[in-house]
């Protein structure tokens, strides 16, 4: 099986390289990438590392930073955003080679971290073929994707077939995964439930109520926008969860004659803030304007096929939480939070935001060291 599907991603690749090409042309947050994922474009060399993270983007880059600084760790990637956040605190960062790339590519390691599902079946063929032990962390199967699971069974089991143990978020999960072949599975919390949340500003908090909207999506501004109405003592945040939807949030507002600002032509300086409604069109800000806000709306929840945000971030900060009900791919993540404002009506959010006074709060405190522990033993037998 692995030599006909190898034989095929090279057939695919040559088909499609041309317009992988063009792509990283023509969108910007593909420019490096797509270069370097299908083209080695300054990606030809890994460096050698005990312990080799691999994640997806942004989000996972960022709940990883406890573990990678544990062990001789490197970490490969998918999107810009998560490579550039991984080269703020490791220096061995690649993003992961297209899998016809992998056997030459792929250096060796002890142990392989795979987080939730990023299921490349050359990572998992050569790595174990070089002799690594591999673990699944935060492994998941959302009710949205588990019918393409069963229909592809027969490839899982085959990549979970190189896979020494698996750390699961829950007990659904634990045995979604079973039947796709998964053994040696212990459930632990969401990686992220663990996360140390600090602000890397202190901002000064303002006097009247601070309303965010947070982690927007296409349609989600102008949905929350309609069924909210902001009064002289509120302000309001907007930000929407990826960069290239800057310009298009912005369009939005222009269109609805909205008053606002942009974060980024202020400097970056909140003192400087004037108007009732700021878009925030910077990364890594969210978390200094949740510790001075009074109300969040935690979006990717309001519109389906998005599956929620991580609410962790906002339940440090005693804020009023408000969130959507489509959190399929966050549901053990609530289930860490108490006080949850959901909201099934979007006609009924203003009412929400204007009188609710339920504070969300973390359930409990706990660390790292179950799965660390993990980790080590595994390195520890190679």
């Amino acid at each position: 099986m692995i030599f006909v599907y190898y034989i095929f991603i090279w057939i695919a690749y040559i088909i499609f390289a041309i317009l992988i090409f063009f792509l990283s042309i023509f969108k910007s947050k593909y420019k490096l990438s797509l270069k370097s994922r299908f083209f080695l474009y300054k990606n030809l060399f890994q460096r050698y590392a005990d312990v080799h993270f691999h994640v997806c983007s942004y989000g996972e880059v960022k709940s990883i930073k406890q573990l990678v600084d544990n062990f001789d760790s490197r970490i490969s990637v998918i999107t810009q955003t998560g490579y550039d956040e991984a080269k703020k605190y490791c220096k061995k960062v690649n993003f992961l080679a297209f899998e016809n790339f992998i056997p030459f590519w792929l250096k060796k390691c002890k142990v392989l971290v795979v987080f939730e599902a990023e299921y490349w079946l050359m990572l998992f063929f050569i790595a174990k073929l070089k002799g690594a032990k591999i673990i699944i962390l935060n492994a998941r199967i959302s009710d949205k994707s588990l019918n393409k699971y069963l229909k592809f069974s027969f490839f899982y089991k085959k990549i979970f077939s190189y896979v020494d143990e698996v750390i699961a978020q829950s007990k659904e999960d634990k045995e979604r995964l079973q039947i796709l072949g998964a053994k040696n599975i212990t459930i632990d919390k969401n990686l992220k439930a663990y996360l140390k949340i600090k602000p890397n500003k202190k901002y000064e908090k303002i006097k009247e109520q601070l309303i965010i909207f947070a982690s927007t999506h296409k349609d989600e501004e102008e949905l929350l926008l309609k069924n909210f109405n902001l009064n002289q003592n509120q302000r309001l945040i907007i930000a929407p969860r990826h960069p290239e939807r800057f310009d298009e949030v912005e369009q939005i507002l222009k269109k609805n004659n909205i008053n606002y600002e942009r974060f980024t032509f202020l400097n970056n300086d909140f003192s400087k803030f004037s108007k009732k409604i700021l878009l925030l069109d910077s990364l890594g800000e969210l978390i200094n304007f949740y510790a001075i806000s009074d109300v969040v709306v935690l979006c990717g929840s309001f519109v389906k096929n998005i599956g929620g945000h991580n609410p962790i971030e906002v339940a440090n900060f005693n804020n009023v939480l408000i969130s959507g009900i489509y959190i399929d791919n966050q549901k053990s993540l609530y289930n860490e939070v108490e006080n949850v404002n959901f909201c099934e009506d979007l006609s009924k959010i203003n009412d929400l935001i204007q009188f609710c006074d339920k504070k969300a709060k973390l359930k409990n405190s706990e660390n790292l060291d179950n799965i660390i522990s993990i980790i080590q033993r595994n390195l520890n037998a190679r």
